[in-house]
């Protein structure tokens, strides 16, 4: 099976703009192409894990991937997908969020000489004049054909503001500029993002003519990685100081059965063959696909050894709750520990398997808490130092856990 072949099994390709060119051109390996990332965080998440892992598979078969980190769009803020403004950042924690994203891509993509490249569209439309850009861009747009994109009329409600309503037009001239002077062909991206990346073949093709367009391509992938990395609503990162190896695995352990198969097609690197031959799994078996699904993807971000240890503490927690010495601790000391015992509700609290006294006292009143596998009722439930001796397991619903000690 060919490389762009497979992208289709593994149901990545929702729409392209010219299908026998673009798989001629992939599984030839003559693909020169970008992803955007804008840097508005300090880490990677979980939902970029489709971009990273597409630009592996089509490196390996030999085209050329194109980073671009978005240091000048993410002054701007892209409006698809959004309810409000996003929070504007300053240029030296633009920075520092590219410099933290080139790390955790080296993890994905081998940027060694001429194998690809990472570049900062901040290079360019940071130093563009204003009067310039619209005469030689501007004038390529329809705003009437801008205000009927989806990226922009669901904003229109809630407004709009005009700095939003130019990221069209950067992303474009971003595709522009990658394929003048970077030889860049092909560009990808969520296809909640379809109307931002048409913009740019259109004005390829405008400014340079009919016969650039025919090397001008857009290929979408599906947007399902929008809606990966988030948990009762934060993200899932790949920086292990955010979001522990452990943690990491557990999001992936606990996706819903009827995902746990896409997410195996989708993101990892097993062959297609093996995953056709879990698509008849069903029952226990899914709880297997579950754990190699988060296995194989914390190996990827987190390599082996962490990954191991991860396991072996989730199967602890999923047996029977013995204690493991891979599990995520918390240690307690001695200031907190009131007339030698410490009640459930401040043990939750510092444990962080949530905010406030009062939402660990819901917990506790609507039976979700355990103590080494003893489910609590009693809100007064009281622990004395010698009870932590070996370390208890303190679980908050099914899917939240910690090991607690005494320093």
């Amino acid at each position: 099976m060919q490389i762009y072949e497979e992208l289709v099994a593994r149901g990545l390709i929702a729409q392209v703009t010219n299908e026998q060119e673009i798989r001629t051109m992939i599984n030839e390996g003559k693909a020169t192409f970008y992803i955007g990332f804008d840097c508005t965080a300090d880490s990677l998440t979980a939902g970029h894990f489709m971009a990273l892992t597409l630009m592996k598979r089509l490196q390996m078969a030999g085209n050329k991937p194109i980073a671009l980190i978005g240091g000048g769009t993410t002054m701007i803020g892209d409006p698809s997908g959004r309810t409000d403004m996003r929070k504007m950042l300053t240029l030296e924690d633009i920075q520092h969020n590219a410099d933290c994203f080139k790390r955790q891509m080296e993890k994905f993509i081998d940027f060694s000489e001429g194998k690809a490249m990472m570049i900062n569209n901040a290079d360019w439309l940071l130093s563009l004049n204003y009067v310039e850009l619209l005469r030689e861009v501007g004038a390529c747009f329809s705003v009437n054909n801008m205000l009927r994109a989806e990226c922009y009329k669901q904003r229109m409600e809630k407004g709009l503001s005009f700095l939003e309503f130019n990221y069209m037009i950067m992303q474009s001239y971003d595709f522009y500029h990658l394929y003048k002077n970077y030889g860049c062909n092909m560009q990808f991206g969520g296809d909640d993002q379809w109307s931002n990346m048409l913009g740019g073949t259109e004005l390829i093709r405008r400014k340079l003519g009919k016969d650039a367009h025919a090397m001008t391509i857009t290929l979408l992938t599906d947007s399902q990685g929008k809606k990966m990395g988030k948990t009762a609503g934060n993200a899932v990162w790949l920086d292990p100081n955010k979001t522990s190896p452990y943690d990491f695995y557990q999001y992936w352990r606990n996706v819903g059965d009827a995902d746990v198969l896409k997410c195996i097609r989708m993101l990892t690197f097993l062959p297609i063959e093996q995953i056709n031959e879990m698509d008849s799994w069903e029952g226990a078996q899914l709880n297997t696909a579950k754990e190699i699904l988060a296995f194989e993807l914390t190996k990827m971000v987190h390599g082996e050894e962490e990954a191991s240890k991860a396991q072996s503490a989730a199967k602890a927690l999923f047996g029977a709750g013995a204690v493991d010495a891979n599990m995520p601790t918390v240690e307690l000391a001695a200031a907190d520990f009131a007339d030698g015992s410490v009640d459930i509700l401040t043990l939750l609290v510092k444990a962080e398997l949530v905010p406030s006294k009062s939402e660990a006292r819901r917990a506790v009143e609507q039976g979700g808490v355990t103590v080494s596998d003893e489910k609590i009722t009693d809100i007064k439930k009281a622990y004395a130092t010698a009870d932590f001796a070996n370390g208890v397991v303190i679980r908050r619903g099914k899917k939240a856990y910690k090991k607690v000690v005494i320093k």
